[in-house]
């Protein structure tokens, strides 16, 4: 597929098979009160599409923005990770949930990120950290203060900012997250439940393409890629959101034992029937930000 970036051609392959569309029609009749997704932005609510985050040759990555009214604002930010198997989703596909946060208040930054049909691990780590440092970069811009931007992401995007939120010397220094947001997102690739999911297929397997192998062939770098493995007294205050499906947070036992040694708050939240997709629809979409926004209000201030 040929992707125009900044004006110049820039081609590279994309994944279009993941959609809210299918998943919908998979959902269907499995989920009393399925509803499809809406937005309706509240006075004085912006929405800032596309900016550019960073270039990478002629390559341009995009971010979206959306801003709560002002008499609203908390003062709070969080960048969000759209998932996709680490090959596909968009932006897009948190607009609704970006919606809803920045009606509870928060400024919301969602991220393109390069995914494994373009490039492997560690290159969308690379650029959630990158978005990070960005978003702290213009904070001012937005009335926030560089420290109160929390990290997120759903499924492989909650995968990959657990990964940057916890192992932020991985990809640099200055990506530090104020909270972290997992919804639904592996925190380690090597329990037996996770590998017996995620590297299933081998080297065919979606973990496996973005990792660069299977866990057979690079233990090593699952072992790195797997958020659990980093956490510490530096890892950030965390909220566990769960569709109910255990396969997607496996290694949340190790990561909330490890904060709660380390004195760090940290909440988990399993709806009891919900479709993995929880950011999507409602009535688990308007949970997930209530959930999300109730859990950063709840921490002290810097």
């Amino acid at each position: 597929m040929l992707v125009m970036a900044g004006g110049v051609a820039q081609a590279h392959e994309v994944d279009e098979s993941y959609s809210i569309a299918r998943r919908f029609e998979q959902y269907r009749g499995q989920y009393q009160g399925l509803k499809w997704p809406a937005m309706a932005p509240q006075a004085g609510q912006t929405m800032l599409l596309d900016r550019v985050y960073k270039s990478i040759g002629q390559r341009d990555l995009l971010i979206d923005i959306f801003r709560p009214a002002k008499a609203r604002s908390k003062g709070v930010g969080i960048v969000l990770v759209h998932g996709g198997a680490w090959r596909s989703g968009a932006r897009s596909h948190f607009h609704p949930l970006a919606n809803l946060l920045a009606q509870r208040g928060l400024t919301v930054f969602i991220p393109q990120y390069r995914l494994s049909p373009e490039a492997p691990y560690p290159a969308g780590a690379q650029d959630i950290h990158d978005a990070m440092v960005w978003a702290k970069a213009h904070s001012a811009e937005y009335g926030l203060k560089p420290d109160r931007i929390a990290l997120g992401g759903a499924s492989s995007g909650g995968q990959l900012a657990s990964l940057v939120a916890y192992g932020d010397g991985l990809f640099g220094a200055e990506g530090h997250a104020y909270a972290l947001i997992d919804m639904d997102g592996v925190l380690d690739f090597t329990t037996p439940e996770a590998l017996q999911y995620e590297n299933a297929a081998g080297a065919s397997s979606s973990a496996a393409k973005w990792l660069g192998g299977s866990f057979e062939q690079v233990p090593d770098r699952w072992r790195e890629a797997s958020a659990a493995s980093h956490v510490g007294p530096q890892s950030p205050p965390t909220l566990i959101i769960s569709s109910g499906n255990p396969r997607f947070t496996q290694g949340k036992d190790k990561v909330l034992g490890e904060l709660a040694r380390h004195h760090i708050p940290a909440r988990y939240y399993a709806f009891a029937k919900a479709p993995h997709d929880i950011w999507f629809y409602d009535p688990f979409l308007s949970t997930t930000a209530n959930q999300i926004a109730l859990f950063l209000q709840s921490l002290p201030q810097r």
